[in-house]
């Protein structure tokens, strides 16, 4: 994923890119929206993540100014102001999303995620909208899914997991990032689910469930072979 990040705090900054670069993704900071504004004539974003109270031109501004352009790149808008009237006012003014600061980081990935999933979901075409490897399509249309082209019956929560794999391809999940994105939750203190379902998917997967690997200390992930 490609993220811009606009922040002028520069701690805020360092936490902020160490995390999401630690998930594998690109992401170009800037400290100021004047540069961001022209940053993104010249580079696509997958999403902006965009702090409200800047040096010179502020988030709210740059938002107006954005928007006005006609491009629809999701923006989630951070801010340390939690009143209502601030969190109503970013999202009128062109914010996808409003999250105050402090905040929870697993909360931040999610929030990125779900946007980029939006707007990848808006901008396709229903037909194509399939996420597969050599072995295992999964429909987003229809919810099918097949392995070596024949249907699997596949639970909801099955399929999020397997959803959350193929969107990541080659990627090591842990146990806490699949709990937040299919549960809602950052950490699972008195269950093993995220183990038990994993094994349940491997099942499914007959002889390709070797591929969804176990990455000791780290997590899991979907190889092709």
């Amino acid at each position: 994923m490609n993220v811009l990040l606009v922040e002028d705090e520069l701690r805020v900054a360092d936490f902020i890119l160490r995390g999401l670069r630690g998930e594998g993704w690109s992401v170009t900071h800037l400290p100021d929206a004047e540069t961001a504004l022209q940053m993104t004539r010249q580079e696509n974003y997958e999403v902006i993540v965009l702090d409200l109270m800047l040096p010179g031109l502020p988030g709210q501004d740059f938002c107006r100014m954005f928007r006005a352009r006609g491009d629809r790149t999701p923006i989630l808008m951070l801010s340390a102001l939690d009143a209502l009237d601030d969190r109503v006012g970013g999202l009128r003014l062109g914010a996808d999303d409003y999250l105050v600061k402090p905040f929870e980081f697993d909360e931040l990935i999610a929030r990125i995620e779900a946007l980029a999933r939006r707007s990848t979901e808006f901008k396709t075409d229903p037909q194509e909208q399939r996420l597969e490897t050599e072995s295992v399509t999964l429909d987003l249309e229809t919810f099918e899914t097949t392995i070596d082209g024949t249907p699997v019956e596949l639970t909801p929560t099955e399929r999020e997991i397997l959803k959350l794999f193929l969107s990541n391809p080659g990627r090591v999940l842990s146990r806490e990032r699949i709990l937040s994105s299919v549960w809602g939750v950052s950490e699972d203190p008195l269950t093993n689910i995220v183990d038990v379902y994993i094994g349940r998917l491997r099942r499914k997967m007959g002889p390709h469930g070797k591929n969804l690997r176990t990455v000791r200390g780290a997590g899991y992930r979907l190889c092709d072979k």
